[in-house]
């Protein structure tokens, strides 16, 4: 068993057993170290309060693949925030501002909810649905539009919608009403 750390800023350093971090929207910093060598974390959800992350906050985390942020851009307390994150890929929420293409040295992307192409896209059962997908965004809000000719764009609200997990399931109840209809989802 390793030794807990002297620093009361890095509370999880070198804390293999963590999968997976969501730092709540009232925290604003996140001290230097806080999770560096968490080899088997893979992904960190980043509250809307995060104002500003301490050097080497993530570094040698080998398996992290997402950092989600659901702010703005904070700070970066040195270039070694996510130092040897190889897999790593940033998120941000659309409408966030002081995200650039690359962030702490990785590529950034907007963060927004995905309609799959899988078995729940079409009519089933007489009704017309998808799944939303939208990871680690857990209490985001969904607007579902719909319009029926493209180059009008006259987009309608059919529903809006709060996500409790990460995907959640549409079904139009007016869908027989038009031979065409386009579907979008955004968030607010």
């Amino acid at each position: 068993m390793k030794n807990p750390p002297t620093n009361p800023e890095a509370p999880f350093y070198d804390c293999t057993g963590l999968a997976s971090v969501t730092i709540p929207g009232s925290v604003i910093y996140i001290g230097p170290n806080s999770f560096a060598g968490c080899t088997n974390l893979n992904s960190v959800v980043v509250g809307s309060g995060v104002t500003s992350i301490g050097g080497s906050a993530l570094e040698f985390c080998f398996n992290l693949t997402g950092v989600y942020f659901k702010g703005n851009a904070p700070s970066l307390g040195d270039s070694h925030v996510f130092f040897d994150d190889y897999k790593l890929a940033i998120d941000f929420l659309p409408g966030k501002t002081g995200w650039g293409d690359i962030f702490g040295g990785n590529p950034t992307a907007q963060w927004r909810p995905q309609v799959p192409g899988d078995t729940s896209f079409g009519v089933r059962s007489n009704q017309f649905g998808f799944n939303i997908n939208w990871v680690n965004a857990s209490g985001m809000v969904t607007v579902i539009e719909a319009c029926t000719n493209l180059t009008d764009s006259s987009w309608t609200g059919l529903q809006t919608n709060t996500l409790f997990g990460d995907s959640l399931y549409y079904s139009d109840p007016q869908w027989t009403n038009y031979p065409r209809r386009f579907y979008r989802v955004t968030s607010p």
